[in-house]
């Protein structure tokens, strides 16, 4: 299996009044294609500051992530929030759904903002096999929490991103639904031939993953 995604001596502090927080430090990894990978950690752990280092959506003060043998970092703004549309589908534990567009055009709207054609037939695939089918026209004030998570799904889906970067998604959801919605992301990941880096606190979630790496303290300490 090649690799998709290479962390090399990744830094990023923060200074709170005289303390130096070392959010994550010095920190390698790698992901392969394909694989279910679940970063675990108590809160404060360094974990999201992690994930959103991978993504994109923050800096490091040194180090490299390399995406498909491109240094993110290395890029200028604009070819990174490219990068960003492109490669990288982002499931959050607030949803981030936009409350005046219904599921079908939350679904869609990065392929929009990207110019690129939506092709009807595989999104209806997709809120099919997430059970959204019916809801298509829903905004999301109607919705549940389980049916939000599912439609944040769908849309990282819907751009066939390289790789889906999800920070703790099921986080506002009771068990039941967390098992349901879990269930649904692997079956999604696996029968569309994704890549899913998930961070989560919650050892059951890590019981799912093919690789799970532990953090503490900003280092990955075990990897298994």
């Amino acid at each position: 299996m090649s690799t998709i995604l290479k962390v090399e001596n990744l830094i990023k502090y923060y200074k709170t009044g005289e303390a130096v927080v070392k959010a994550v430090d010095n920190t390698n990894l790698e992901i392969i294609r394909g694989e279910f990978t679940v970063i675990v950690g108590r809160s404060g752990s360094g974990k999201s500051t992690l994930l959103h280092l991978i993504g994109g959506l923050d800096r490091p003060d040194s180090g490299r992530v390399i995406m498909d043998g491109q240094d993110i970092f290395s890029m200028k703004e604009d070819q990174l929030a490219r990068l960003r549309r492109n490669k990288i589908g982002f499931i959050f534990q607030d949803y981030n759904l936009i409350p005046s567009l219904t599921v079908w055009e939350n679904v869609v709207l990065p392929l929009g903002l990207d110019k690129k054609k939506v092709r009807k037939d595989k999104i209806m695939e997709i809120l099919s096999k997430i059970g959204m089918e019916d809801r298509k026209d829903a905004r999301p004030d109607t919705l549940s929490g389980g049916q939000k998570q599912r439609t944040a799904i769908a849309r990282a889906l819907a751009a066939s991103p390289a790789i889906i970067l999800a920070d703790e998604p099921t986080g506002n959801l009771d068990s039941k639904t967390e098992l349901e919605v879990m269930s649904l992301l692997k079956k999604c990941v696996n029968e569309f031939g994704q890549t899913l880096v998930m961070i989560t606190h919650d050892e059951t979630i890590a019981q799912m993953a093919d690789k799970v790496i532990y953090i503490e303290d900003g280092k990955v300490v075990t990897v298994s």
